[in-house]
């Protein structure tokens, strides 16, 4: 039982230094926040952009499927999808276009 508590005792002194210097560190800015912020705009975009396109190809996909099976509600769907990717793919653009 002595060793389980030292070992407790010694894991929790751990942890709570390990959170006193992370918690502690001082961060500094380097170069221009704006340029920070703008790589980081055109990240999130280009992670939208991929899901737009995976969705796009879906769409295609489903409307080739509906075309063979000559289904109406499937055909109807795989539109919608492709309307939808078209518009999630141009997002970025979208709104520069809204916002000048």
């Amino acid at each position: 039982m002595n060793r389980n508590k030292t070992i407790r005792t010694l894991v929790a002194v751990f942890c709570v230094l390990v959170l006193t210097f992370s918690l502690t560190a001082t961060a500094f800015a380097d170069g221009d926040p704006i340029a920070v912020v703008n790589k980081l705009s055109d990240f999130i975009f280009g992670l939208i952009r991929a899901v737009g396109i995976i969705l796009l190809g879906f769409g295609v996909l489903q409307l080739g499927l509906s075309l063979k099976s000559h289904d109406p509600s499937q055909r109807a769907n795989g539109m919608m999808t492709i309307a939808g990717g078209i518009v999630i793919t141009f997002t970025k653009e979208i709104l520069s276009l809204i916002t000048g």
